[in-house]
Parts: structure tokens; C-alpha cells; sequence
């Protein structure tokens, strides 16, 4: 591994739970700058732009599910210069013999609903039989947005901002050790959870290095990290301005698919 990768490996990430606090309310605080020359910019498929990935909901072999999710797609949509700058982080990966490997990124809305008003409430309530109305939507936002109710307020997913991926190696396709599941929805999915824990092997050691460095390859290209999620990262919509300190976002909603999203 490169100099430059390896020093990557070895930054602390900074506190998940400080981000948390900070992105609270970016979807009805963060405007949208319509007037933003990129605000209509179109999407491109990941793969036509030369980035690797499979639609993780597209098929039964997707752990933690085990089933295809209704109305996933099997295309994987980014904004043309969000497409620009994976490929830009893969440039610094390359020497090293890793890639960026995506697991989603533009996502329909049937998804979206299936996750934050099914699938996600039926797991939590038999394991926190106590959360009930506030309570039990707030946990469900730590990790599934709220599905879009308008240009005005877009789940990240939606704007082709926001992308869902991992390191791999180029040679092999290995994907290199997270130490968790993409999609766990627990504190072990929260970026800085090996900064917190005891680490007592060589596993925790290696899942600790690749967070970092996934996270600093990422963010220094100047995506944002969702902190209740290793593998969430964005540009350009509300949660990268939160987050980021940008006075607006530069994407809303938008459908590559051109057909209906409901």
C-alpha cells in the first residue's frame, strides 16, 4: 500500500455521534439551489462511467435480506460529476490495487418506503418492544430517511448525490473487511464504532484501518460521510451541505429512469 493510503489507515475518525447531532433537521433547514448551474445536471450509470458495483436490492444473494426488494432497479444512477469524483478517488486508489465497489446509489421510492415504513419497523419492535410513535421513527431515521414528500425535501438517495459502496481489490474482487454488514441497522454501522470499541484482534485492528481509510479517501475528495453509516457517503445534496457547512445543497430529487417513482 501506498505511503500516502497507508497514513490514511492510521487517522481517527472523528466522532460519529458530534456528526449525528450536527445533520439533525438538514432536510427542512438546508435549501436547495435551484438556480445552480448542476441543479439539473443529468445521471449517468455507474458502470458506463468506468466504477464497479451491483445493485445491492436487485438480487436474493444480498445479505442481510435474502430476497429481491419491491421496486429495486438493477441500474446504479449517479449525477455525471459525482460519477467524476469516484472515479477521481479510484485514481488514488488504483496504485494501491484497490476500487471503490458500489452497492447503491440513485434509489426509487418504493425502496425507500419498504425499508422506512416496513421492513426496518418490523425488525426493531420485536428487539425494542418499548419504542413506540416519536421514539420508534426517530431510530428508524438513524439509518432509513424519511421517503421524499416533494422537491423540497428529498431523500438523500433520490438527488443521484448520495451513494452506498465499500473497498475492494481490484485483482480479486475481495471486498476488504468492514467489520459488519452493509445495511446493519445498530451502532456497529456507525463510521467511528471501531474508534470506540476495545480492539482485541486482528480483525477489529484491520476493520478499524479500512473505515478510516475509506472514510479519508472520501471525504478529502469532498464527499460527506453519513455517521450512522460506514458505507453513506454524498455530494451535493442537503445532508453533504449540513454536514459540510455549504449554505445550500446543489441537487433535489431527481428519476434517470424515466419512469414513474412512486
Amino acid at each position: 500500500m501506498s505511503n500516502d493510503l497507508f497514513a490514511l489507515k492510521q487517522r481517527p475518525i472523528p466522532s460519529s455521534a458530534e456528526a449525528q447531532d450536527r445533520k439533525r433537521g438538514y432536510r427542512t433547514d438546508v435549501p436547495i439551489d435551484e438556480a445552480n448551474e448542476r441543479a439539473r445536471e443529468t445521471c449517468v450509470e455507474i458502470r458506463a462511467a468506468g466504477l464497479a458495483g451491483e445493485n445491492h436490492y436487485s438480487h436474493a444473494n444480498n445479505p442481510p435480506y435474502y430476497e429481491i426488494i419491491p421496486g429495486s432497479i438493477r441500474e446504479l444512477f449517479v449525477r455525471t460529476s459525482v460519477g467524476g469524483k469516484l472515479r477521481d478517488v479510484n485514481a488514488r486508489l488504483a496504485g494501491s490495487g484497490l476500487e471503490l465497489y458500489l452497492f447503491d446509489a440513485w434509489r426509487p421510492q418504493a425502496v425507500q418506503r419498504h425499508f422506512h415504513d416496513v421492513w426496518f419497523p418490523a425488525w426493531l419492535k420485536p428487539r425494542v418492544p418499548h419504542l413506540h410513535g416519536k421514539a420508534l421513527v426517530e431510530e428508524v431515521e438513524k439509518y432509513w430517511a424519511a421517503p421524499s414528500d416533494g422537491e423540497g425535501s428529498p431523500s438523500p438517495h433520490s438527488t443521484g448525490g448520495a451513494v452506498d459502496l465499500t473497498l475492494r481489490f481490484i485483482a480479486t474482487g475481495q471486498p476488504l473487511f468492514m467489520g459488519g454488514l452493509f445495511d446493519d441497522v445498530t451502532e456497529d454501522a456507525w463510521t467511528d464504532a471501531y474508534e470506540l470499541k476495545p480492539i482485541v484482534s486482528m480483525s477489529d485492528d484491520d476493520a478499524r484501518g479500512n473505515r478510516r481509510l475509506l472514510y479519508w479517501a472520501m471525504t478529502e475528495a469532498g464527499f460527506a460521510n453519513n455517521p450512522t453509516e460506514w458505507w453513506h457517503y454524498s455530494w451535493g445534496d442537503q445532508m453533504w451541505a449540513r454536514l459540510g457547512g455549504h449554505d445550500a445543497a446543489v441537487f433535489g430529487g431527481c428519476n434517470p429512469t424515466g419512469r414513474p417513482d412512486r
